[in-house]
């Protein structure tokens, strides 16, 4: 950075300057048309009682605020023209604060509240590191480098102040009653050190209200009732009009923190305050936990819906017995095994499998159980993508001599064969009829209103009629389609060949299709209820994390007062505070997808169906990543735009 000399310039030139506060339409004014000048190099004291508008004055000078009308110039530069970041930049690399009270940072360590100003800086780590150790180890702190306030004596505080105070160059030092705290011997201390930093080329302005403490001034600066009574030179080594090094915030550095450094800060701040993290993280667990959670459960319930139904035959055409007026309609006697023959000739139409059905009664040796029979055609299982696990299934011969032969569905089979013995090849009676089992079919679960499929044995049509069931009609014929797209047209075909044969509609024609779409709908719509409650209390979360937040503000408004007096600009404390937000929210979208994770897994082990999926999972933490972007905002905002001394002297 070039730095521009200027000789016989005044450091800081204050012209006709007035302070007023106003406290609603109450206005009340603490300068009064002041005017100062301060040459680069003095050892100034301001001096005054309580209420004199010295403090005032002082924040002021070090563009802690800004004068109601006059004019502030720093370097030959009106300071009005700055803006609030610009601000910022100038306190960061040339004004130095040492208050009364201290005003370090309590969670931080004594290296750490040192190293503050150069971090905003840009200054890297290592590097402000070496600075701060060897600022303190100067001060005598070598040894207290990783206490906090809280462990450090008044004097020792305050050197830490100065260690700050001096870390970015600290050209202008403003000490507002740097030993009004302390003790004798502390006090001493410090302005000791004072005069070593004058000797040494910066600018000391010092405020206090005694009067001994202002004689180790070489100036003195008298105010009363916000105006200027005395000013008083006390040496006649010093010379006015000094050479000044510009140093405007526009001619500062360029470098800023970085977002690693923002992103430590905010760990931090999380870790100190770990109570109050904890209470955040839980709203965002539990609601990306429960997004987790419900949208798995929700897209298992779907999935198992879907099989179930897809297993009945998703390119079927089912065609049962009776009008849709009529009550049991399953036992009408309107269809008849012809009509299954005259469909199977239709367009589009692979196979029509004809079905009568009724309960029998299954006896093997001495056991005897009660289940449903089914007379169908031999093009049963490829109808209904019903797999043959072992022997055969009856061929269309055996529907045509009357076989008596049976294919056992699972349930029943491994009731038969609970004795371990193999029933293929074996007699059992049904309805005291004996028939021989050629062969079992594989699993197939149960329907969607949770009817067993595998509780029924099959026999060929043309046998159950004659020997079990004593008739002809049937309960339903069973369609499948060659192509899907032309269902609707085939379905149309059957109802009008139908009504031409029994010149009535005495049938019903029911499209699996239909049904499969109309039950993802269903189960889609119940998915998006679930998904909608469990993103409610996401929401809630993310409320809950703006008020913390919004409290966190409140109680940390010294600290934001502090890093702002330090050179923080508007950015740093918003990111910060912004970070926090996201940190918490990603912290707990992370914990909160393992326990949606493990719930689910939970869930499914005692039998739930559960369908974990990947695009839930990232929706859900991305929505907590949002989350803590929108709800964060608004309390990192109101932190940003704190003003910087109403911030330093909150409780």
């Amino acid at each position: 950075m070039t730095v521009a000399i200027v000789e016989s310039l005044p450091m800081i030139v204050l012209e006709k300057v007035t302070k007023t506060y106003f406290s609603g339409s109450l206005a009340v004014e603490v300068l009064h048309g002041l005017s100062l000048r301060i040459n680069n190099g003095e050892f100034i004291a301001i001096m005054g009682a309580s209420g004199s508008g010295k403090s005032t004055l002082m924040n002021l000078i070090g563009c802690l605020d800004r004068p109601t009308s006059g004019r502030f110039l720093f370097a030959g530069r009106d300071i009005s023209l700055l803006d609030k970041d610009a601000l910022a930049r100038l306190r960061c690399s040339t004004f130095g604060f040492i208050f009364q009270q201290y005003n370090l940072l309590p969670t931080a360590t004594a290296l750490e509240n040192v190293e503050m100003p150069a971090m905003y800086a840009g200054i890297p780590r290592n590097e402000r590191l070496a600075r701060a150790c060897a600022l303190l180890t100067t001060l005598g702190l070598a040894e207290r480098l990783g206490h906090r306030p809280g462990q450090l004596s008044g004097g020792q505080q305050q050197r830490v102040a100065i260690a700050r105070a001096l870390i970015n160059g600290g050209r202008v030092i403003l000490a507002d009653e740097p030993t009004g705290a302390l003790d004798s011997r502390s006090g001493q201390e410090i302005l000791a050190l004072l005069h070593r930093l004058n000797r040494e080329g910066h600018t000391i302005i010092l405020i206090t209200h005694d009067p001994m403490v202002a004689r180790e001034a070489r100036r003195i600066v008298t105010i009363m009732d916000g105006t200027i009574v005395a000013d008083t030179d006390t040496t006649s080594d010093v010379k006015p009009g000094g050479m000044v090094a510009s140093t405007l915030a526009d001619e500062a550095p360029g470098r800023s923190i970085g977002w690693v450094e923002t992103v430590r800060i905010a760990l931090h701040s999380l870790r100190i305050h770990v109570f109050r993290t904890v209470l955040t993280l839980l709203g965002i667990i539990i609601g990306v936990g429960s997004v987790v959670a419900m949208l798995a459960l929700g897209d298992g319930a779907k999935q198992s819906v879907m099989t179930r139904i897809q297993a009945m035959g998703s390119n079927l055409l089912m065609v049962r017995a009776g009008s849709p007026n009529m009550r049991a309609s399953g036992l009408a006697a309107t269809l008849m095994p012809e009509d299954a023959e005259e469909i199977s000739r239709l367009p589009n139409v692979l196979r029509s499998v004809p079905e009568m059905a009724g309960t029998v009664t299954v006896r093997l040796g001495n056991h005897d159980i009660q289940t449903s029979a089914t007379a169908t055609s031999a093009d049963f299982p490829l109808a209904r993508d019903w797999v043959v696990e072992s022997g055969i299934f009856f061929s269309s011969d055996d529907v045509r001599s009357y076989a008596p032969v049976v294919v056992l569905g699972q349930t029943v089979l491994d009731s038969l064969s609970a004795s371990g013995v193999d029933v293929i090849g074996r007699n059992l009676l049904l309805n005291n009829v004996p028939f021989l089992v050629v062969g079992t079919l594989v699993h197939k679960g149960a329907t969607p209103f949770g009817t067993d499929m595998d509780d029924t044995v099959f026999v060929p049509l043309s046998t159950g009629s004659l020997r079990l069931f004593g008739r002809r009609f049937l309960r339903s014929i069973n369609v499948e389609v060659a192509d899907v797209n032309a269902m609707d047209a085939t379905q149309e075909a059957i109802t009008t060949l139908l009504t031409l044969r029994h010149r009535t509609v005495d049938f019903q024609v029911r499209n699996m299709a239909s049904i499969l779409e109309t039950a993802t709908e269903t189960q889609n719509t119940m998915t998006l209820l679930l998904g909608s409650i469990a993103t409610i209390s996401l929401v809630v979360g993310g409320i809950g994390v703006m008020n913390i937040m919004l409290v966190s503000v409140t109680e940390r408004t010294r600290e934001i007062g502090i890093r702002m007096a330090t050179g923080a600009r508007t950015v740093h404390i918003l990111s910060q505070f912004l970070i926090e937000a996201l940190v918490v929210c990603l912290i707990g979208g992370l914990l909160g997808v393992a326990g949606g994770l493990l719930t689910a897994m939970i869930a499914q082990a005692m039998g739930v169906s559960v369908l974990l999926s990947f695009p839930p999972v990232v929706m859900a933490f991305g929505f907590a990543f949002a989350t803590g972007l929108l709800f964060g905002y608004m309390p990192a905002r109101k932190a940003a735009n704190l003003d910087p001394v109403t911030a330093l002297v909150a409780k």
